[in-house]
């Protein structure tokens, strides 16, 4: 079953290996393809337990993904002492930004839906 699983992710992420190629789109292919994923969850087309355990299995070993990312910027280790500043000051402005944006967000989809998720209309 799991491989099933892993099937489906691996397929939406052809998917959108595809429209960017097709497009010539600059946004990552794999934002694209969990995007469609996600919309195809949302409208019932893929059941969840379709993708649930593999999605459980990455999301338990999330911070195993990022210890490449992380030595890999070891290697940029003289850059990142020069310009330690411009880098903290915009960490922590993207920070706030996504955090305003993301609350406001949320206030707004909370309005016009239900604390459910039901439309109000």
């Amino acid at each position: 079953m799991a491989i099933l699983q892993l099937a489906v992710i691996f397929a939406f992420l052809a998917v959108g290996e595809l429209v960017v190629w097709a497009t010539g789109t600059t946004v990552p292919s794999s934002i694209i393809g969990m995007l469609l994923l996600t919309l195809c969850l949302s409208a019932r087309i893929i059941k969840p337990r379709h993708v649930e355990g593999v999605a459980d299995f990455l999301v338990a070993n999330l911070g195993f993904f990022f210890v490449p990312a992380g030595v890999a910027l070891m290697g940029y280790f003289d850059i990142l002492a020069d310009q330690w500043l411009p880098i903290v000051a915009a960490s922590a402005l993207s920070t706030v930004i996504v955090l305003a944006v993301t609350g406001h967000f949320h206030q707004i989809s909370r309005k016009y839906l239900g604390k459910n998720g039901i439309s109000r209309k």
